[in-house]
């Protein structure tokens, strides 16, 4: 009798990084169930990035999951505050941080895990070449992994979960070379935090250079289409 793989909920944006980290959740053997938040981003064109991602992987399932933050605002993704264009500061958390992002998206995650017999989550953050998010550490990770086991029957049953960063440690570098390695087209995946009107990476914001750079460090091909190049 063939055993059907374990299931993982991978939290999949659209961006390389998730892509990545989705492309290393199916690697290692599990079923994809895919977890895309609609949360009224000002960059939603990375919702279709994240469907056609969703497709190419063979996601068992794929939710698009509305819950629109532009009723908190309080982050440049989610209210009438402009992006900045002028690279990131060093010590500084931009306002492209959303309030708390992280982890409400990985309790959401954490509540599909349960319900479909998933004990792994996977989620694409990264503590090197992040732009100043608190919710992209190694002690936010950790934390958030003790809490899911003390708030669900699951975990208090002794049939806990993991929460899993497989790009935590790596450069942008680091993970453009990871998306070639596994043979992925990152031409699919979305970074930009402020699309041109003609569906463009504004080649400008955080998001953008940090991606420009990981190809560049990595000497990779950027199959991106800049409106400005970084």
């Amino acid at each position: 009798m063939t055993r059907s793989p374990p299931l993982a909920i991978v939290l999949l944006s659209g961006g390389l990084d998730s892509m990545v980290s989705a492309a290393i959740a199916r690697e290692q053997g599990f079923g994809l169930l895919a977890l895309t938040i609609d949360y009224n981003q000002r960059h939603r064109i990375e919702i279709e990035a994240a469907g056609r991602i969703a497709a190419r992987l063979g996601a068992e399932r794929h939710i698009v999951l509305p819950l629109d933050l532009t009723g908190f605002g309080g982050s440049a993704l989610t209210a009438d505050i402009d992006v900045p264009k002028a690279g990131a500061e060093e010590g500084v958390i931009p306002v492209t941080y959303v309030p708390a992002r992280n982890t409400i998206f990985l309790s959401l995650a954490l509540g599909w895990a349960e319900a479909a017999g998933a004990r792994a989550l996977f989620i694409g953050v990264n503590a090197l070449d992040y732009s100043g998010y608190p919710d992209c550490r190694p002690d936010f990770v950790a934390a958030f992994e003790r809490l899911a086991n003390l708030a669900t029957r699951a975990g208090v049953e002794g049939d806990g979960f993991s929460v899993l960063t497989p790009l935590l440690h790596m450069s942008k570098a680091d993970i453009a070379a990871e998306a070639a390695r596994l043979g992925l087209d990152a031409g699919l995946s979305w970074s930009c935090y402020d699309p041109t009107a003609a569906g463009e990476h504004c080649g400008l914001c955080d998001a953008c250079r940090l991606r420009a750079k990981g190809f560049a460090e990595a000497g990779l091909p950027d199959p991106t289409h800049y409106a400005v190049r970084p």
